[in-house]
């Protein structure tokens, strides 16, 4: 199928395709049997209606048209593929000629990405901040594992801080029940805070079976930010007794046999957090500098309809939890926009350069020439089940559901090609040592066999003292499902 290219803009072109009637032949043939499947005539069964006869009933004009639809996409393909386009978005496309049992003439406009240079990898260098300090985290986990396994003693005195009481509330407004701000049965602990501005010092000194009313702020759902009449209900009142720590408490909570065991799986732990974020601060600031130093220009139409997508995104996320962007913006601190307009400023910014870092690295995927195979989309769609809480089966039914295989694929080809981008790139910590990411997975893990172990912030450097071995757990591996998963995927790939 003959076509010629035609640079509108450097991010626009036109391609105007022929289709000689020779190739749209099948096409036409397939049509005729569409229809003719379809009418009823008398003195012919369906299905075996003339072609004559379809065009005195229908239309040869009918029959030519469902034969240019059914031919336009692999016509379209087969010229954005000759001369090499890479569309950013849907083509619009006219009939310009008909000449029947000739040719037919397409054209069509479409949005590209433009041509571009990419910047020397080596020469992008960035700092990032030191890994978070282990010990914290430690102590945090430990404590959170003493917590989980604290053992209860329902008691006759008055609540005090630690204790586990249990609460009924009921929230009104100018005496008027507030259902979400009411609820039975809630387990708290005395002390630990984030449920109720004034709660704690409300029932502090309640013993079971007593009540009391304090005023306090909504903190969560649509009535975020209002002020509520809260009466509350002490049903019970138990003291808590945390286990020690011993080879007893980590034979209970973990697959060791000592506490010491059990604290160096933790300091690993710890520290892959700790690298784990400190590469995920290096990939974002690595892209952000590539971006800064790497100029094209994209088609408004598709900034724009980023923008609007995201939006809508967002809008539909803060419906589904009962806010409003001015009650979303009052309850998060962490939130830099000041008010509404500012808010969604930030998100239009955000878009588009989310849509700019996408077509570079779509770029460098291209010119390294990065593919990616069924062990990787497995890989992925095993991620994917296990952040969704499903399985992987049902996430290869998603996929091939709503065609979502490009997709995915192209996702997977962006993270190998940041990691390239990463690599080459020189990463320094806050001291100025280099920051080695060598074991940084393209999905932005890291690698399980190849993780750094360090010792606590605690230990002395150079102490050489053996440290206690441990069971060293097996590497993880796809189960049944994720198996299954990989098989299908070859079968499609075979199939295709």
């Amino acid at each position: 199928m003959p076509s010629t290219v035609e640079q509108l803009s450097p991010t626009r072109v036109k391609l105007i395709i022929e289709i000689p009637f020779a190739d749209l032949k099948p096409a036409i043939d397939k049509a005729y049997n569409q229809i003719g499947s379809q009418i009823t005539v008398p003195g012919f069964r369906k299905g075996k209606v003339p072609a004559a006869v379809i065009n005195q009933r229908v239309g040869r004009g009918t029959v030519l048209q469902e034969a240019i639809n059914e031919a336009i996409p692999q016509a379209y393909a087969a010229a954005v593929a000759e001369h090499k386009l890479k569309p950013l978005a849907q083509p619009e496309i006219d009939i310009t000629k008909l000449e029947d049992n000739d040719r037919v003439e397409l054209v069509a406009e479409v949005d590209v990405r433009p041509d571009f240079d990419l910047p020397d990898f080596t020469l992008v260098k960035i700092s990032v901040d030191n890994a978070s300090d282990t010990a914290p985290i430690i102590e945090e986990r430990t404590d959170m594992l003493r917590q989980r396994f604290a053992t209860t003693t329902e008691v006759e005195r008055e609540a005090q801080d630690g204790d586990l009481v249990v609460l009924d509330l009921d929230g009104s407004s100018d005496g008027a029940p507030l259902e979400e701000a009411s609820a039975q049965g809630i387990s708290y602990i005395l002390g630990s805070g984030g449920m109720l501005d004034g709660l704690d010092e409300a029932i502090a000194g309640l013993k079971a079976g007593d009540t009391t009313t304090f005023t306090s702020t909504l903190v969560g759902g649509s009535l975020r930010g209002q002020e509520a009449d809260v009466k509350v209900t002490v049903s019970k009142v138990s003291s808590r007794e945390l286990p020690e720590l011993n080879d007893d408490f980590a034979q209970l909570v973990s697959e060791f046999d000592t506490l010491d065991e059990m604290k160096a799986d933790l300091v690993d732990s710890a520290v892959r957090q700790a690298r784990l974020e400190q590469a995920g601060s290096a990939r974002d600031k690595v892209l952000e500098a590539l971006l800064e130093v790497t100029t094209f220009e994209l088609p408004e139409r598709l900034i724009e309809a980023e923008k609007q997508a995201r939006r809508a995104q967002i809008d539909n996320q803060l419906r589904q939890a009962g806010l409003t962007i001015e009650s979303y913006l009052d309850g998060n601190e962490s939130e830099p926009a000041q008010d509404a307009e500012e808010f969604w400023t930030n998100v239009d910014t955000a878009s588009e350069k989310s849509l700019r870092a996408q077509v570079l690295l779509d770029k460098v995927a291209d010119d390294r020439e990065i593919s990616v195979d069924n062990q990787e989309l497995t890989m992925l769609i095993y991620r994917k089940a296990q952040e969704n809480g499903t399985t992987p089966e049902q996430e290869l039914s998603h996929m091939q559901e709503h065609d979502h295989m490009g997709e995915w694929v192209g996702e997977i080809r962006r993270g190998k090609a940041l990691g390239l981008i990463v690599a080459g790139a020189t990463i320094t910590d806050a001291d100025g040592k280099a920051v080695d990411l060598s074991r940084l997975n393209a999905d932005g893990t890291l690698n399980e066999d190849e993780a750094p172990t360090e010792a606590p912030a605690s230990e002395e450097a150079g102490d050489e003292t053996p440290k206690p071995k441990r069971k060293k757990a097996p590497a993880p591996t796809f189960d049944e499902a994720a198996a299954a998963t990989k098989a299908k995927l070859a079968k499609t790939d075979d199939e295709a």
